[in-house]
């Protein structure tokens, strides 16, 4: 027999011996998983009691060791016999490496269990090597991630000032902390314009799990944008399995703005997979945008059906009560009090955020420590802040209102002054119309004119338009108010 034929005797021979593995395993794990991390296995070569097997990195030889050696081990028992061994052979492939090299081999490397006297024993498993390959698996940022969580222990539940403006919000995350993954709240999707605390409510339900859970519990703490990146590093350098497989790993993971993956679709594509592989495992999804899922733009409607399977909270502006809590928080924080005339002075004049809040509060701290105040009393407070209250008292214009209407529809401003008769731009042009006649006193003939030169008449029947579709549709009318509220906070 040539070396040829007896290449592929022992190629046949290592088909039909691991085909027959695979029977054993695929009634002893479930169908996803044996997808993932068994099908993309290759056998190469059967050599006496060796059934010699590819693995495609470095990364899957360690899973398939951390998680599965005890099936493959008895597996190898079943189908070769006692005598049997399972040997890997592991695909290099760093695109940025020049090694000559032939893939590594490696055997299993855990240290065989005792067993009783006259049992199965597998002391013939030779040890593992030492002489280990460099791990292809360096995404830039993905190994920080399997080991910092990214919360901010500053973000937790004591410091989430409670009012009506969150409450239902809040009470879910407390809900979520106590039992992640096990609750009726998943995923949970918090929307609400910026600066209302969705990265504080977000974070503090991950310091609670781990708190309560300590290691137990993998969580993970992103941005889209980072999310994104990644995946494109990832798929640069031919590393998106690794990159699906650790994220497809983690118990907790909280996604930030994902309203930012529109327009992304491999990101669409590849997050889609993922979240169904952490929900189908019980495992917690939490995510946040600036505006509630239906009203994403250029996001796959099934992703958008996904987003609503769980609860979907939006927080609001808070009140005048929860503005002031908020702000004797911020300076008790700082160890300072102020007079009560200054907290009410703050609360009723910055409304747009809790960011604005705490910046207020932050330019009074600075400006006492500069100027080194023992005391600041009404006055001085109305004039330090002066410029900050002045800024955030823009006049409303039909400029604003088409980038705030445009920004919100995710498309180009100038979009709404040219003559196209797209669907989603035509919905824009009346909207930034409709609300450019109800906030500004400009003319039907003047606003016609800032949106490419068109005439009143335009602007009438686009008024007629929005009024028409605000009465039988709901989403339309929520989103009327999603953007008036937006240009109102741009006003303050």
């Amino acid at each position: 027999m040539t070396l040829q034929e007896t290449d592929s005797v022992s190629y046949d021979l290592a088909c039909e011996k691991w085909d027959a593995c695979l029977e054993i395993i695929r009634d002893n794990v479930n169908a996803q998983k044996f997808s993932a991390w068994f099908e993309p296995i290759k056998p190469l070569r059967m050599e006496g009691h060796i059934l010699t097997i590819q693995v495609p990195s470095q990364f899957w030889y360690e899973w398939l060791e951390e998680h599965y050696y005890s099936i493959l081990r008895t597996t190898i028992i079943t189908v070769l016999g006692k005598e049997g061994k399972l040997q890997y052979s592991i695909k290099v492939e760093n695109s940025q490496s020049t090694y000559d090299d032939p893939p590594s081999v490696r055997l299993p490397q855990r240290p065989n269990p005792p067993q009783p006297a006259g049992g199965n024993s597998l002391n013939n498993i030779p040890t593992y090597h030492t002489n280990q390959i460099q791990n292809p698996f360096v995404i830039p940022g993905i190994q920080k991630h399997r080991l910092n969580s990214n919360l901010n222990s500053n973000y937790v539940f004591d410091r989430f000032i409670e009012g009506d403006c969150n409450r239902l919000a809040r009470s879910a995350g407390m809900a979520i902390a106590d039992n992640p993954g096990n609750n009726s709240f998943n995923p949970f999707f918090i929307y609400g314009v910026t600066g209302l605390g969705k990265t504080h409510l977000t974070q503090s339900i991950g310091n609670k799990i781990r708190q309560d859970y300590g290691n137990e519990k993998n969580i993970l703490y992103t941005t889209s944008d980072d999310f994104t990146n990644e995946f494109v590093q990832a798929i640069r350098n031919n590393r998106a399995s690794e990159f699906s497989m650790l994220y497809r790993n983690i118990d907790v993971l909280i996604i930030d703005d994902i309203q930012f993956f529109s327009g992304k679709e491999k990101t669409q594509e590849e997050f889609f997979h993922i979240f169904n592989a952490l929900h189908q495992e019980g495992k917690q999804i939490i995510l946040t945008s600036d505006r509630a899922p239906k009203d994403i733009p250029d996001i796959q409607d099934r992703l958008i059906s996904r987003f609503n399977w769980g609860l979907a909270a939006d927080l609001q502006m808070p009140d005048y009560e929860t503005r002031y809590a908020i702000l004797e928080r911020k300076a008790g924080d700082n160890g300072i009090e102020f007079e009560p005339t200054i907290l009410e002075f703050i609360a009723t004049n910055f409304k747009s955020s809790v960011r604005d809040l705490e910046g207020a509060i932050i330019k009074l701290l600075a400006a006492s420590s500069l100027q080194h105040l023992d005391n600041i009393d009404l006055s001085m407070a109305k004039r330090i802040l002066k410029d900050m209250i002045k800024d955030t008292n823009k006049q409303v214009t039909i400029e604003n209102i088409q980038a705030l209407v445009c920004e919100y529809y995710g498309i180009d401003t100038n979009k709404v002054r040219e003559k196209t008769r797209k669907q989603e731009i035509v919905e824009a042009r009346q909207v930034a119309m409709f609300l450019s006649k109800k906030l500004t006193k400009s003319s039907l003939k003047s606003i016609g004119l800032q949106f490419g030169g068109r005439d009143h008449s335009t602007v009438i029947h686009a008024i007629t338009s929005v009024e028409d579709r605000m009465k039988t549709s709901s989403r339309h009318e929520q989103i009327l108010k999603d953007i008036q509220q937006r240009i109102e906070l741009a006003s303050l």
